[in-house]
């Protein structure tokens, strides 16, 4: 009886050798993406407030951005100051940083999302304006008012 179990055991493992398929092994290599996950949930519509300015950016329905700015004690009922359409959200790394990118008359206005930061009290977004000589004029720490 015990050489009949032991054979059955033997066999079954010959036969599962035999028919094994090899899998091949899971890389640790994380390839870079360019695309922005769900998981970050990226706002339609995301108010910021800087030192000097409030800044609104809209997703519009062509899947572009509308960046409208106003002074940081006008309302965002009135006029903006400023329009730039067709702005672009660019991925920064895989941690989840991104940034809508604006170009307006040779100026390139960035607004980043920071996620990861080396310090906890860095402020959840940055504005930056370089000119056309790619000279940052402007760096602003913004929070949020509404999104």
């Amino acid at each position: 009886m015990i050489k009949r179990i032991l054979l059955g055991a033997f066999c079954m493992a010959q036969f599962s050798f035999a028919y094994a398929i090899e899998k091949p092994v899971a890389s640790s290599f994380i390839p870079f993406s360019s695309e922005i996950l769900p998981s970050q949930q990226i706002p339609k519509t995301v108010i910021i407030k800087t030192k000097k300015f409030k800044i609104r950016i809209d997703r519009q329905p062509n899947g572009k951005y509308l960046y409208q700015s106003w002074s940081a004690n006008a309302r965002l009922t009135s006029k903006p100051s400023m329009i730039i359409s067709d702005g672009e959200l660019i991925p920064d790394g895989s941690g989840g940083n991104y940034y809508f990118n604006f170009v307006n008359e040779g100026h390139t206005y960035q607004i980043w999302r920071n996620y990861l930061t080396d310090s906890a009290s860095k402020a959840p977004y940055t504005l930056t304006v370089s000119n056309e000589n790619d000279q940052e004029i402007v760096r602003q720490d913004g929070f949020v008012v509404k999104q």
